[in-house]
Parts: C-alpha cells; structure tokens; sequence
C-alpha cells in the first residue's frame, strides 16, 4: 500500500495576526509513502536533501509513527519514503509544518483503521509537534486560516480569500531557525501595541477576503516583527522599502522571508528593485490544502 501526499508552503502571521492567521500558497512538498514489511528507507531530493539520513528522527517518519500508534494497535510497519521538496527549511514558509501534516496524513490513509482518526485528531497531534497551529491550519485547509487553542485543543476555521489577491515570496539565501527569531519576543509588550496589533488582525481578515485595497493598512505589525529585525536585518529593510512604496509587505511566519501582495504587473517592477540575493517566487494561494491520494502511474512523484 502506498499514497502521494502533496502539502503547500503557509505564511503564518501575516504581519499582525501573531500564532493565530495562516495562509496556503502554491509551493509544494510531494511525497510518496509506502508500507514494507520491514525496514526503512528515505530518499529527499531538493530542499532538505540532507535529512534524508535522519532514519527515525525524520520529521516525516516521526510523525507518521506517532499517529500510527495512536490510530489503533495495528503492528508498526516499514516504510519506504520519497520526497520531492520544493518548500525552502527555516525560511519561514512552514516546512516543518508540511512534513508534519505529511506523516500523520499518510498514516490516516495507511492505517487499516484510519477512518477513526478524525480532522480534528489531525490538527491536534500536528499542533502537539509544531507548539502551534497557524502552520498546520492552511497547511490543511487552504486558503485564509484563522486557528486558536482551547481547553479541549486547537481550533480552525476556513475562509476564501479574494482572487486578485497574489502574493510573492521574497526567499533570502540563509536560514533562520524559529527557535532563534521567539527567542528575541519579550515577555511584555505595550497595550497600545496589543491593541493596534488586534484592531489591525481584525482588519486583515476583511482585506484579504473582500477588501484588498486595505492590506497595506492590515498588515501592519507592531507585536513582533521590529523584535525579530536584528536576527534579519535584510528582511526588515526591504519590509520597509517595500512598504514605503506603498505594497503591503511582512514577514513570513518567523523570517527570514519576506511575503508581499501585489498585482500581477508589479511582481517584475518590484523584482528589479530588491536585487539578485534574493528568490523571487510570484505564487497564488492555495485553495484546497493537503491533499492524499492512493499511488497509481498519473500520481508518481515527479520532480518537475
């Protein structure tokens, strides 16, 4: 038995919805899971080629023996893994949440009992690794996500965003590990700044479903991004430059990326502006989320 498993890159934040807004672009991870009778054996080409040696520490394979386990008490089973990964790691276009949603997404469909693993157990067991849900939430859904914890685990909710709305992925050459970019968050903010930040979150959710003449008033933060900009000091210029020209810019998730909306006849203009250490990936938004089907010749993964 086997399935492909296609997953989006997400922007999480999106300036000020800090841990709680989420967006699935059109960037993707492929990856093919197959049962063995024993064993394990992994093959990465692309982003992440190096964790291909990782064996049972891959985000992948753990995730897809902790939903295994968890789903009923049918016997541990070998795997064949192979991914095509197109999502840079660490750049703030939720990689981890993509293998995450990945492994569990596989051992629903895998498991012989599956059926009882419901959405709701998927988007918990996901939030359980990633400390989070505004990653895992568009990585699922789709489109605009709104995600929020509460005492019985985390909740999402879906919403369309409007279809001329296209953003682009500005993708710097280094790394930025999420744990490095929340270490720089202080404990306290202003309630000034809290207060901007809710107000402008609200906003956001009307701008990027009916009203995107508003995003560059929506996407402006003032909860996390200027505490972040020492450890990207390039990614906050040009969040600065971009907005000072009036396109609605932030950073992607924890960074270093950065995420603009613009119109189909910007993308070249603004692309001339920023320079060559920068990958430029004009994208749409994803409307569907991950997506599982069973292997067969029209769903082999491809690495075009």
């Amino acid at each position: 038995m086997a399935v492909h498993v296609r997953v989006p890159a997400t922007s999480a934040n999106l300036g000020p919805g800090f841990d709680a807004l989420g967006l699935a672009v059109t960037l993707y991870d492929d990856v093919e899971v197959e049962l063995a009778d024993s064993g394990l054996w992994i093959d990465v080409t692309g982003e992440g080629e190096e964790t291909a040696n990782r064996g049972e520490q891959h985000l992948i394979v753990r995730t897809f023996r902790e939903a295994y386990a968890l789903i009923g008490a049918a016997p541990a089973p070998g795997l064949r893994i192979r991914c095509v990964n197109r999502i840079p790691h660490a750049r703030g276009l939720g990689s981890s949440s993509a293998a995450t949603v990945t492994g569990i997404l596989a051992a629903r469909a895998l498991h012989p009992e599956g059926e009882r693993f419901t959405d709701a157990d998927v988007l918990a067991l996901a939030t359980g690794f990633e400390g989070h849900p505004d990653n895992v939430a568009p990585c699922l859904a789709g489109g605009l996500t709104i995600a929020w914890d509460t005492g019985d685990g985390p909740r999402m909710t879906r919403l369309d965003v409007a279809p001329d709305i296209r953003p682009v992925a500005f993708v710097p050459e280094h790394r930025l590990a999420t744990e490095r970019a929340r270490g720089l968050l202080p404990d306290v903010v202003p309630h000034a700044d809290a207060a901007a930040n809710s107000g402008r979150a609200a906003l956001l959710v009307a701008a990027l479903t009916a009203r995107p003449e508003l995003l560059l008033d929506a996407t402006e933060d003032r909860l996390h991004q200027a505490y972040r900009a020492p450890a990207m000091p390039e990614s906050a210029a040009l969040v600065d430059r971009l907005r000072g020209r009036g396109v609605p810019a932030v950073i992607s998730g924890a960074g270093p990326t950065v995420l603009a909306f613009v119109s189909t006849g910007e993308v070249d203009s603004i692309g001339s502006e920023v320079g060559t250490s920068w990958h430029i990936h004009p994208l749409n938004v994803d409307p569907h989320g991950a997506c599982v089907q069973p292997i067969d010749q029209e769903t082999r993964v491809s690495g075009e």
